[in-house]
């Protein structure tokens, strides 16, 4: 990709990135023209397809009129012969997590640091033959949707939710009513933003990819089912409810306001302090998309102490995530939480390296079975990749 951008943004097109997180962030879409200059594409749609061969890589086929009815959903790994099949026009490819495979692809995720990395989930890619389209449908995250090759028509809808009726006979969300507020032709380095349940349906104009850079949010049912599982456990048994300086009952059969107040503050003071919600947030944000593409590479670099003195480095797996807090002081990787010096915690969730300095510097990182050795046994970090 070729642009002169600075990285991260400080402008989507000509709005400064605070204008835009004020007034637009989880508020309205916004259309942002020329967002990237001189665009070139990172991967072309016959390279996306080549892909989607792949077991590990994760990716799909829709067809608008499918063999087996409107909106058919195939699932990858593919073959050339099911390419060869396809016809001519509606269908698309859409292939998760490209970053994950492609360090053009990754570096992209640079120009969105404006925002936290934790929020990032991945980068999706998707090829559209002449009118392909996923069907108007709706997200429940943010997403920018950057124009790669080709022209593509976007419509926007209204604001929707789990209520609004659905095309059936299909394991797509395809939206049975949709009508449109705005509509743009996006050609390549333009880019689109929605925030969560707008409802929208892009359609190629003749073949087109499109770069999608979704963001992560935890729903409320995951919030309290994983956070209270996992801070129950740790409670011990004699904390219960309790009443001291109860008043005499007016109605002994009523649960009464001030009874479901008390329990209210009783959860809070057991529960919701910052430092355990921290160490559980810090974990289900840095969870891999993909744990077993990181376990694939456990143990690959178990002989560092020999090659990090001779300038090797280890790098995070790009399919490994990381984030850190500095109360208490902590380094969130791939879901899991280690105790880790906050200087060494800050410059690796930045750099996402490690050298021969790191381990002057933290000589308790790199003692045997420390944090380098248990980063290294489950495969998060690694020798660099030959395409990274």
């Amino acid at each position: 990709m070729t642009t002169s951008l600075p990285r991260p943004l400080t402008h989507l097109g000509e709005m400064p990135v605070a204008e835009f997180l004020r007034d637009y962030w989880q508020q309205k879409p916004l259309l942002i023209r020329n967002a990237f200059p001189d665009f070139e594409p990172p991967i072309t749609g016959e390279e996306l397809a080549g892909m989607a061969l792949e077991e590990s890589v994760e990716s799909r086929l829709v067809l608008e009129h499918g063999d087996e009815g409107p909106w058919q959903l195939r699932n990858g790994p593919f073959t050339e012969e099911d390419f060869l099949s396809l016809p001519r026009s509606h269908w698309t490819l859409l292939v998760q997590a490209v970053d994950q495979w492609m360090s053009e692809v990754a570096d992209l995720k640079e120009y969105f640091q404006f925002l936290p990395d934790w929020r990032l989930d991945d980068v999706m890619i998707s090829y559209a033959a002449d009118q392909g389209s996923v069907g108007p449908h709706f997200d429940y995250y943010d997403v920018f949707l950057l124009q790669a090759e080709g022209k593509r028509l976007w419509h926007q809808g209204p604001r929707v939710d789990d209520q609004s009726p659905r095309v059936e006979g299909t394991p797509l969300n395809i939206l049975r009513e949709f009508e449109p507020e705005n509509s743009w032709l996006l050609e390549p380095g333009d880019m689109l933003y929605l925030p969560p349940q707008y409802s929208h349906w892009g359609i190629a104009e003749g073949g087109c990819t499109t770069i999608s850079i979704g963001f992560r949010a935890p729903s409320a049912k995951t919030i309290l089912e994983d956070l209270a599982a996992e801070l129950a456990h740790a409670l011990p048994d004699h904390l219960r409810y309790s009443d001291p300086g109860l008043k005499p009952a007016t109605v002994p059969a009523e649960i009464d306001p001030a009874a479901v107040a008390r329990l209210q503050g009783q959860l809070a003071e057991w529960l919701l302090q910052p430092q355990n919600i921290a160490q559980w947030f810090g974990a289900v944000m840095t969870e891999a998309k993909y744990p077993d593409t990181v376990a694939l590479d456990a143990g690959e670099a178990t002989d560092w102490r020999e090659q990090l003195p001779d300038g090797a480095m280890l790098v995070l797996n790009p399919a490994s995530r990381c984030a850190f807090c500095r109360d208490p002081e902590t380094l969130f990787v791939d879901g899991e939480s280690f105790p880790a010096p906050l200087a060494f915690a800050e410059r690796f969730c930045s750099s996402h390296q490690v050298d021969q300095g790191d381990i002057d510097n933290f000589p308790e990182i790199g003692s045997v079975d420390g944090l380098v050795d248990l980063l290294v046994a489950q495969g998060t970090l690694i020798y660099p990749p030959e395409d990274f």
